[in-house]
């Protein structure tokens, strides 16, 4: 598991990425790697999310991110799939274990 903090929803995460890091551990016991701060969506979308979102769009077609918390799966193989941000970690839990 991977985080990447945005700021394009809401203006959820405003923080530095010091201060985003403490929040997510103080509050979540996050203790996955998180990384700076990206834009998924739009021209600044990271090169990583344009790749992630051309490979993966949504049930309905759509390339670009809705909400926080939408999760990728990539395969050793480099096949990828998308889950909403209401879907948990653990509903994809069994999914991991059939890639590892």
């Amino acid at each position: 598991m991977l985080g990447f903090p945005c700021n394009q929803f809401g203006a959820q995460e405003p923080g530095s990425n010091e201060e985003i890091l403490e929040f997510a551990r103080s509050r979540y016991d996050v203790n996955f790697p998180m990384f700076a701060k990206i834009e998924v969506n739009g021209e600044g979308a990271c090169e990583l999310y344009q790749w992630l979102k051309s490979q993966a769009p949504d049930e309905e077609g759509n390339t670009d991110i809705p909400w926080n918390f939408t999760k990728f799966l990539v395969t050793p193989d480099g096949n990828v799939k998308r889950f909403g941000p209401r879907v948990t970690p653990e509903e994809i839990a069994d999914q991991l274990d059939s890639h590892l």
